[in-house]
């Protein structure tokens, strides 16, 4: 008999861990199910899946990079969060720096998207204000959108004129406060790109704030991989978010946008006060990263040839093109999808499949990452295989 762990329960009694956590144990039992139970798994097979678009992780300049800053005295640990000893001339730095180089007034590092994200909606909308927010946006903004003390809506995805709408019908409705737009650039799932011009003539409109996510788009696109709403940097209805663990090879996030939002989320984002500050090192790599996306244009370029390669390879099994280097393969069934990303990554190829509630319900998918840590000939490899696979 499988032994049971047991404690003393007050009044006498004893309660096993299946008593314990059984309303835990159901939930996952329901989850897998319904085959969406996820578990850790170990990188394995050729690099379909990260978000190391332009294969900076592994570059020799960013070890090179850390090796230097530990030779001047860099530490590892910051020792605190940065409103107390925590803050190193290496997080300076690379702020003024993330700044000059994306056009910005000031910028704040966090150290993930995901703290930065909610520490914005959370902090900067106020009472008496509106969220208008594409609803596909990442589960990082749901979570600040959770805490918000403003109203929240969702509008119909990448559609300016769903935005224009919902805050046409607020003010309607006699309310006065700032109104918020928040959306991506590039979605991680579906791979599409916004419509960033016609969401800033929205902003225009009514005098709105915009939340910008480029995690996906920053070091990818734009001149010197400064992303898709590179041209809004430096105005004073834009913040945009910056993650350094993608294209750029690093990790954290850099917040950028008018020097009142570095004081006020300074001051009041409790995600920034009460957490300990990002190792220095990182920071001293996310500098050199930011060197790099100016000085190897070769690496976008490279990318691009890639992109385009895949999509010819891959559309005979219907993925369609997306403007990006995430190219998804909607199966629909959470089962099947799974199924299918087993075999391939069986095969030598680490393709994941996706499944709600991180994308929509029915719309599972292969999510095919293309970087620069894979070869035309791996994408052909990848295509015959997905091509026995499917029969």
């Amino acid at each position: 008999m499988e032994r049971e762990a047991r404690i003393d329960a007050e009044g006498g009694g004893t309660l096993s861990a299946a008593s314990l956590w059984r309303v835990h144990s159901a939930d996952l039992a329901a989850l897998g199910e319904r085959a969406r139970l996820r578990a850790l798994a170990p990188r394995r097979g050729v690099d379909f899946a990260s978000n190391d678009y332009l294969g900076m992780a592994r570059a020799p300049r960013l070890a090179q990079a850390v090796e230097r800053a530990v030779a001047r005295g860099v530490p590892l640990g910051s020792g605190g969060s940065r409103l107390l000893r925590g803050n190193d001339p290496e997080h300076e730095a690379l702020e003024a720096e993330a700044a000059a180089f994306f056009g910005s007034e000031a910028a704040l590092f966090f150290s993930a998207g995901y703290a930065a994200n909610a520490a914005l909606l959370s902090t900067l909308p106020q009472r008496g204000d509106l969220i208008v927010h594409d609803e596909l946006v990442h589960a990082s903004m749901h979570e600040g959108l959770r805490l918000t003390r403003a109203t929240a809506v969702a509008a119909a995805h990448n559609d300016p004129q769903a935005f224009d709408d919902a805050a046409r019908e607020w003010r309607a409705r006699g309310h006065t406060g700032r109104i918020w737009l928040a959306f991506e650039t590039l979605y991680s799932m579906d791979g599409d790109i916004a419509p960033v011009d016609a969401f800033a003539e929205v902003a225009r409109r009514h005098e709105a704030i915009m939340f910008i996510d480029e995690a996906h788009a920053t070091g990818v696109f734009g001149p010197d991989g400064r992303g898709l709403a590179a041209h809004l940097e430096g105005r004073p209805d834009t913040i945009v978010l910056r993650t350094c663990g993608k294209a750029m090879g690093c990790e954290g996030a850099l917040v950028l946008g008018p020097r009142i939002v570095r004081e006020f989320l300074v001051n009041r984002g409790r995600a920034f006060i009460f957490s300990t500050a990002p190792s220095p090192l990182v920071c001293a790599a996310v500098r050199e990263a930011i060197r790099m996306l100016a000085d190897e244009p070769r690496r976008r370029d490279d990318l691009t040839a890639l992109v385009r390669h895949a999509e010819r390879a891959l559309a005979p099994f219907g993925v369609e093109p997306t403007g990006s280097q995430i190219l998804p393969l909607i199966l629909h069934e959470d089962a099947r999808t799974m199924r299918v990303a087993e075999a391939l990554q069986q095969a030598g190829f680490d393709v994941r499949g996706i499944r709600p509630p991180t994308v929509p319900q029915g719309t599972s998918r292969l999510r095919i990452s293309l970087t620069l840590n894979v070869t035309c000939a791996d994408i052909d490899a990848l295509a015959q295989t997905l091509g026995r696979v499917l029969a």
